[in-house]
């Protein structure tokens, strides 16, 4: 007996919310289609299934429209014309801030003179405290303030002029910026505080791991010594691979490993992250309006100062265009606000972002072109689309576990294969879809035409006969009784006044459903129907009359009796040409032999005349088309064995023609049956009903 362990819900436990039996209804449909499993599991992973609970299950499909939507906000919310906005206000905010500090400057010196004057008229004593409130300065008389004052005006006047003739490109202001005396202490560290920044984020752009590195770099002189020493070592691994050496890689990553993200193990796996970090910014220029373009590609070289470093870095570009040719750059349409200031870290973030979304869409796509499903990184599904669509994911990569643990799927070798219970499965799947346009009750809605005891129990009651089973109505009987002595107590029954439920008398049966399995039904897209309604009649008969015998037998060039778990997955290489129905009847004759029960019947679904058969003592059949009046010769005389041997034969045509109107007309003459023309779709309901309806007479 298994036990079980029950724990506290943390929020991390994963609930599928599809359970096994709703999958396999899920795919029944398509199983039948084309008998293959393994196909209907993929086609549920790729479209996804909406359930009769209503919930729906997304599908890779969703997935990856899902994914173009988000990709299509954030194009619709960015802009990377604001990398140059941000720039801009930075710098302006700079320029603000000096000129504000320039004022404050020549204000303070003119307070200074101004205080001097009225401490002058005041007295020695006010000169005094003067002194002491200006320091040094306090020997300077007015006229000598005065002078110096005007020193200073003529300064802030020159640093004004040169504040409004910088250029209007932000690489302009930042080269005049950067040999600019600032007179305010506070606008010059602003504008070393933005240098430092633009410089970290260039480089973090290529080398990605290098926010610590480029921090320390502004504050310690030597972390730009080692940054050109980590791009000088690697510029010679590349040398040495160049000459057919063997690079030190492993010596490289130990002494700069920190300037880069784990998980790097070999230099093709460096050189492919450099190529994409740089392929990112080219992408992120290209999406650019030529004018912000050409205006940030001059910031970026106006703060590559460093010869050094330059060098380095352009011979990187060289060893990596190529040792990996370059991919062609990527155009996004940005449709954001460009007045909206980013950064030029947010903007890589965004490229990042798009990069992630359009490979993820690639393995979406391998995916449902065949690709395994367990290969997709949920985590990355999750941080791109959110936690559900991560859900959705694990769910399609566990429908094949759930399947297997509850005994609907076995393997044997490499090949997926339904167990007999998932057979039973979709024979009650194509049951309840036949009969899902009934009510309930609509069996107990036939023409009823004889009563009588014996069989199953009903919900109709008649007056009790003798001999009847004595299955009482107690309300019929109790209201013939009130109605002859009326309301009152005790009640009295007399015998006229017992009522009965009537009886079925249940038939037992032996049933032969013959199905054409040649190519013309599966053309016309007949046979998903006919495999249907004899998964659904077996389904009928194994769970509401054990008793009856049923066989299913497939025709084309020859017949041959198929076990119902083998109908799901019949596939293209079980139908033939011809329509050898002769053999049908005949290997119907043999099993039905084998049973005395007085009600045999054979169940013929076919969309075409007889237009094959075989000869006494040949062992592969005569066909030919149109059929030859010899076919049809051999085909009736098994129709008149058949007769001769009280077999029903029931034929449901699907397809309208003049030869086989002709030769059906013929075989029920001879047998007595009955012929039915029916569609593909109203096949099920033909026969099932019928069957029911033959089952149950109503007996005096």
């Amino acid at each position: 007996m298994p036990n079980f362990r029950f724990s506290g819900w943390d929020g991390t436990q994963q609930i599928m919310p599809f359970d096994a039996d709703a999958i396999m209804e899920a795919i029944s449909e398509d199983v039948l289609a084309h008998g293959d499993v393994r196909r209907a599991l993929e086609k549920l992973m790729q479209q996804g299934y909406k359930f009769q609970s209503g919930e729906r299950m997304p599908g890779l499909r969703d997935l990856i429209e899902r994914l173009k939507q988000q990709r299509q906000d954030t194009l619709r919310h960015n802009n990377m014309d604001a990398v140059v906005k941000d720039i801009q206000q930075r710098l302006e905010k700079v320029k603000e801030t000096e000129r504000a500090g320039i004022d404050h400057r020549v204000e303070e010196g003119q307070k200074q003179i101004d205080e001097a004057r009225a401490q002058q008229q005041e007295g020695q004593q006010g000169q005094q405290d003067q002194q002491a409130q200006l320091g040094q300065d306090g020997d300077m008389s007015p006229e000598q303030r005065q002078q110096l004052q005007k020193m200073l005006e003529n300064m802030a006047t020159k640093r004004r002029d040169q504040l409004d003739s910088l250029p209007k490109d932000i690489g302009g202001q930042i080269k005049g910026l950067q040999n600019y005396d600032f007179m305010d202490p506070d606008a010059r560290q602003q504008f070393q505080e933005l240098l430092a920044m633009l410089q970290q984020q260039m480089l973090q752009n290529t080398f990605s791991g290098l926010q610590q590195g480029m921090q320390e770099m502004q504050q310690n002189p030597g972390a730009m010594q080692e940054t050109r020493e980590m791009l000088r070592d690697l510029n010679q691994m590349l040398r040495d691979r160049e000459m057919g050496k063997e690079p030190k890689f492993n010596e490289f990553m130990q002494k700069h490993g920190h300037h880069f993200p784990p998980g790097i193990e070999n230099l093709d796996q460096l050189m492919e992250h450099l190529q994409q970090q740089m392929q990112r910014m080219e992408n992120m220029l290209n999406s650019m309006s030529p004018q912000q373009r050409a205006q940030l590609q001059s910031a970026m070289q106006a703060l590559m100062r460093d010869e050094g470093l330059r060098n380095e870095i352009a011979e990187l570009a060289a060893h990596l265009e190529q040792t990996m040719p370059p991919q062609n750059a990527r155009q996004y349409r940005f449709s954001g606000d460009p007045d909206e200031s980013m950064s030029m870290a947010e903007a890589m973030q965004v490229m990042e972002q798009l990069d992630e979304m359009e490979q993820l869409e690639r393995d979406l796509n391998a995916a449902r072109r065949g690709d395994n499903v367990d290969d997709l990184d949920s985590d990355q599904v999750g941080e791109l689309l959110g936690a559900d669509a991560r859900q959705a994911l694990e769910q399609l990569k566990e429908l094949a576990r759930q399947l297997e643990e509850a005994g609907y799927l076995e393997w044997k070798g490499d090949d997926m294969q339904l167990t007999p219970r998932a057979v039973r499965k979709v024979g009650q799947k194509a049951l309840q879809d036949i009969f899902g346009y009934l009510k309930k009750d609509a069996f107990g809605k036939h023409a009823i035409s004889v009563r009588g005891r014996g069989g199953e129990r009903t919900y109709d009651s008649k007056p009790y006969e003798f001999g009847d089973p004595f299955h009482l109505d107690l309300h019929a009987t109790l209201r013939n009784a009130l109605a002859r002595d009326g309301i009152g107590t005790p009640v009295r029954l007399s015998p006229e006044d017992f009522d009965v439920h009537s009886t079925e008398f249940l038939t037992q049966s032996s049933t032969c459903l013959l199905i054409d399995m040649s190519r013309s039904m599966l053309l016309r897209g007949c046979f998903l129907a006919a495999k249907k309604v004899a998964l659904a009649l077996n389904h009928l008969i194994r769970s509401q009359f054990p008793k009856d015998n049923l066989y299913i037998i497939g025709f084309s060039g020859y017949a041959r009796e198929l076990k119902p778990e083998m109908l799901p997955q019949l596939d293209w290489s079980e139908y033939q040409y011809g329509t050898n129905l002769q053999h049908a009847l005949r290997l119907s004759r043999m099993l039905l032999a084998r049973h005395k029960t007085p009600n045999k019947q054979i169940i013929v679904i076919t969309d075409g005349e007889p237009t094959a058969h075989f000869e006494d003592g040949e062992s592969e059949p005569f066909f030919n088309y149109p059929p030859t009046l010899r076919t049809i010769h051999e085909t009736m005389r098994e129709v008149v064995r058949c007769t001769r041997e009280r077999i029903v034969i029931n034929t449901f045509m699907l397809e309208r023609s003049y030869y086989m109107a002709d030769f059906v007309e013929q075989m029920t003459k001879v047998n007595r049956g009955r012929a039915f023309y029916a569609t593909p779709e109203a096949l099920g309901e033909y026969i099932l009903v019928d069957y029911v309806a033959s089952k149950k007479k109503r007996i005096k």
